[in-house]
């Protein structure tokens, strides 16, 4: 069971990537970063600040990775409310995000992402059509640590443009390859035709699939 007591939205801490995996060293399950990090170590360089720092999960793993944050306090991120997740509990089907600190502290240091999966297949929530083996799902930077593959993070990153959004686009789309920037653009078209960011994606051939 969830409690019921509503968590007022506070400031984050400064983390990054590296800090992740020694807060999840334990966790025996795939974990990866997501948001704007993703696409920095895609590119092996920090571009502009973060604010906070996203990890990926599969949602089908969320109990186990929790569980090896014994430490950790979580809470649902939901319309806008935060709602403490009880010790064992997995978050409702609705809720796309945790936000997670240590216990007794008032910062907050990383979001988890619950992303869908089908068996072997990553399913986008928004689209249960767009998928994409698991194989491909993540990639390892230079420094050894697992991110989500960049054209799977500006998908989401796609549905609500922001000033950051646009700017990692910017600099990642001339960084991706023939296959990532057609899937890309094909997933985009598919989810939201007329999307500004089509016209760039344009010169892709469409070997994406």
């Amino acid at each position: 069971m969830q409690d019921a007591v509503q968590e007022p939205l506070r400031s984050w801490a400064t983390a990054e990537p590296t800090r992740a995996a020694t807060w999840l060293a334990h966790v025996g399950v795939p974990w990866w970063i997501a948001g704007g990090w993703a696409l920095d170590l895609f590119l092996d360089k920090v571009g502009r600040h973060h604010a906070d720092l996203d990890i990926g999960v599969f949602r089908r793993d969320i109990v186990d990775v929790l569980a090896a944050l014994p430490e950790w306090e979580c809470f649902e991120a939901r319309g806008g409310a935060l709602t403490r997740l009880a010790p064992g509990a997995a978050p409702r089907a609705d809720v796309h995000s945790l936000w997670c600190r240590p216990a007794g502290t008032a910062e907050w240091v990383f979001e988890i992402m619950l992303d869908a999966s089908d068996g072997d297949s990553w399913l986008f929530r928004r689209e249960p059509l767009i998928r994409r083996p698991l194989s491909t799902l993540t990639r390892v930077g230079a420094s050894g640590i697992r991110y989500l593959a960049p054209e799977i993070q500006l998908l989401y990153k796609a549905k609500a443009v922001r000033p950051n959004d646009q700017a990692d686009f910017d600099r990642v789309v001339p960084r991706l390859d023939e296959v990532a920037g057609s899937w890309l653009r094909d997933s985009l078209a598919k989810t939201s035709p007329g999307h500004a960011w089509l016209t760039a994606l344009g010169r892709f051939d469409g070997r994406g699939a």
